[in-house]
């Protein structure tokens, strides 16, 4: 039996909203160095248990622990392991690219010239250095999705977590982006992928969980999932629709 500690550990996790029950005893486990992507309906509460293992809401009940740390009550911890990117670029419009990436990393503790050495690093292994010094407000959609990224990664996430990343960009920039990330994995981060593409967890996830009405109704590889919702020649979109509706 492995000794080695999961990058996450999702236990009996409870949520609501009001009357709303968001998750409703989620457990999962993410191992480390792989690629792990929940999926399910809009509502289904991934957001939600995104937020909770980003250390940006608390479980009601159960607990969540990163790399052993507790998101509730050890927060400080979990926050330097991971970086957060998604659909919705945590960038300011009125710096430039540069000045971006240094504030973000200036926040996580990086010192002055440890944080411009790491900003060009980066813009340079996301093909954003000639546009390092724009602001941002002239960036492409693409453009804005590398530099998220980027951010994320600017104090060297063990975990990146992937709130829909690629969610409004274009085939071109999609494939730009899983160039990278599919790097970034080889060079063993490990990474929690929510997408609307489910050709995406079906091309790039090791394990996939399907979230639906608060609970993991499914889970295992991409394989295992076409194989249980009808064998061979179904898609992870089939096996999705026939999981989601089984429930519904």
């Amino acid at each position: 039996m492995s000794d080695v500690t999961p990058a996450i550990e999702v236990r009996a996790v409870h949520k609501a909203f009001g009357l709303v029950q968001a998750l409703d005893g989620v457990d999962l486990t993410v191992s480390t160095g792989t690629l792990t992507a929940l999926l399910g309906p809009n509502g289904a509460g991934k957001t939600t248990l995104v937020r909770i293992i980003a250390t940006l809401a608390r479980a009601d009940d159960g607990q969540v622990r990163v790399f052993g740390y507790d998101t509730a009550k050890q927060a400080a911890q979990v926050r330097v392991r991971i970086g957060l990117t998604g659909q919705y670029a945590g960038l300011d419009d009125a710096l430039n690219g540069q000045d971006n990436l240094i504030l973000i990393g200036r926040l996580a503790g990086l010192g002055r010239g440890a944080v411009r050495r790491r900003a060009a690093e980066l813009a340079g292994a996301l093909g954003l250095t000639d546009a390092i010094d724009r602001m941002v407000r002239t960036y492409s959609g693409g453009m804005r999705r590398r530099l998220d990224l980027a951010a994320s990664l600017m104090h060297r996430p063990e975990l990146l977590v992937l709130d829909e990343p690629t969610t409004g960009l274009d085939p071109a920039s999609r494939q730009q982006l899983w160039a990278i990330l599919t790097e970034l994995k080889a060079a063993g981060t490990t990474m929690l992928l929510t997408t609307q593409y489910l050709e995406e967890a079906d091309r790039f996830a090791d394990v996939v969980h399907v979230l639906d009405h608060g609970k993991i109704i499914a889970s295992g590889t991409p394989e295992q999932l076409k194989e249980r919702a009808g064998g061979a020649g179904t898609s992870l979109d089939d096996a999705f629709l026939a999981l989601t509706r089984s429930v519904s």
